[in-house]
């Protein structure tokens, strides 16, 4: 599961440049949470197209962390990135007041999709590309939100494991303090990813690498790391495989868009 940071960084930074160019686009926006994954990408687009076309959004919410806020706003400062702090709380308690609830997850997924259709309408005022920030531990175990914090147009480091991100992280400088964060979406008091998975990203991810990357048989993987945990796992990644598919169209026709109509992506090059 190590990685040659260096590379990866060279990989990341071109391929960020070739997704904006390719669509004429010079700017990328991002959600800011302060956090690992979101201040590890806005390092890599700083290096990719430089500060000035660099846009970073906070957007906490009463409930959000302080710190949350104050980390962001070091790293943007830090980067010298252009960035819009936006308090989403009026937006998203207006919804509530109609239509309440005292549902946690209700109301995460509410902020989450408060933050991107925010994101959004920023990168469209920006013409600026919105860049995802979600890791593959994540996508893997759908923990995120469908059309919220899982949304983007390109995502340079959905292929790392969160603790491949953190090996990232540490060689592009980020910040110790943000190295050491607990991993939170930052929905509620308290809330941390691990408490929410039952497992440590450093014990999910080894057994992911082994299943996914590795492609060993389960069984094996059970032995070396207990039959529930790896169970619970592939639950998961079963459970929540559809957030990581595009919306299933009827076929009726007999060139379906997304079935048998295809573009190569490089055709707009």
């Amino acid at each position: 599961m190590k990685i040659d940071a260096e590379k990866i960084e060279k990989f990341a930074v071109q391929f960020l440049r070739t997704e904006l160019s390719r669509i004429g686009m010079k700017r990328g926006v991002l959600g800011l949470s302060g956090g690992l994954d979101s201040t590890t990408v806005l390092y890599l687009l700083t290096r990719a197209v430089g500060p000035d076309n660099s846009v970073a959004v906070i957007m906490p919410h009463r409930v959000s962390s302080p710190s949350s806020v104050e980390d962001a706003m070091m790293v943007v400062k830090t980067l010298g990135v252009r960035h819009y702090l936006i308090d989403i709380t009026p937006m998203v308690e207006a919804y509530f007041e109609k239509m309440p609830t005292d549902d946690k997850i209700l109301r995460g997924n509410k902020m989450a999709r408060e933050r991107m259709s925010i994101l959004y309408d920023i990168s469209a005022r920006e013409r600026a590309l919105v860049i995802g920030t979600s890791n593959k531990s994540e996508i893997l175990l759908g923990y995120g939100t469908i059309f919220g914090d899982l949304a983007s147009a390109i995502n340079p480091i959905g292929d790392l494991y969160k603790t491949q991100v953190r090996a990232l992280a540490r060689h592009l400088g980020v910040p110790e303090k943000i190295l050491r964060k607990k991993p939170s979406a930052d929905l509620w008091a308290g809330q941390t990813d691990e408490g929410e998975l039952g497992i440590t990203y450093e014990e999910a991810d080894k057994i992911l690498y082994e299943l996914v990357d590795l492609r060993k048989p389960r069984e094996e993987v059970e032995e070396k790391y207990g039959r529930e945990k790896v169970r619970g796992i592939v639950e998961k990644m079963f459970k929540h495989h559809f957030k990581r598919l595009p919306p299933q169209i009827l076929k009726i026709s007999t060139r379906t868009v997304g079935r048998d109509f295809l573009y190569s992506r490089d055709v707009l090059t």
